[in-house]
């Protein structure tokens, strides 16, 4: 009678070792995945006409939007240079002034044009050869609703210069209506 807890464990240790067996036996065949051999099989592509159209309307955008930078070519004027003379929407206008005299002291204003006849100030930078005989700086022209330029058509357009406190001729270029990848140019009026 002592023995038969012992026989009880040992055909209780023995069916659970069985039942084990069996379950590690059907996950083991589990994992095993059978693969398709697709290497010598064509896939063929499903069109989709309006996936298509999405595309051909992207690489159309695209390709109307693409931009170039042009090449610098430093216009100049007196010791004041800007470094094209056309401006996609979104550029940057770098201007350098180097060599400014110690008895010169002013503003570069820069003006765009609101019509045939008429102006409007967009930016006034002061220079002053006691100060800085040699500076760099730049700006974006960009739609703004303060400063009246509601949308691209307002950068666009013929813009220049004007050197205030000398007798530097002006320096005119202009903003097309290319625009820089990533600009915002929504209207805002």
């Amino acid at each position: 009678m002592k023995n038969m807890p012992i026989i009880g464990m040992i055909v209780g240790i023995g069916i659970i070792i069985v039942i084990l067996s069996f379950v590690f036996t059907f996950n083991q065949e589990s994992d095993i995945a059978e693969v398709e051999d697709t290497f010598d099989k064509e896939i063929q592509p499903v069109e989709i006409p309006e996936i298509q159209d999405k595309l051909d309307d992207i690489e159309k955008i695209a390709d109307e939007n693409e931009y170039k930078p042009l090449e610098r070519e430093w216009i100049t004027s007196g010791p004041f240079q800007i470094d094209r003379s056309e401006y996609a929407i979104g550029e940057s206008i770098f201007i350098r002034m180097g060599g400014i005299n110690v008895d010169e002291k002013g503003q570069i204003v820069t003006y765009r044009q609101l019509n045939a006849t008429h102006h409007k100030v967009y930016i006034t930078i002061p220079f002053d050869g006691t100060d800085k005989s040699a500076s760099n700086t730049y700006f974006t022209p960009q739609i703004n609703s303060k400063r009246g330029i509601c949308s691209m058509d307002d950068l666009a357009g013929e813009w220049f210069m004007v050197f205030r406190g000398t007798d530097y001729p002006n320096i005119e270029f202009e903003i097309n209506k290319k625009v820089l990848p990533g600009t915002d140019v929504t209207s805002v009026c």
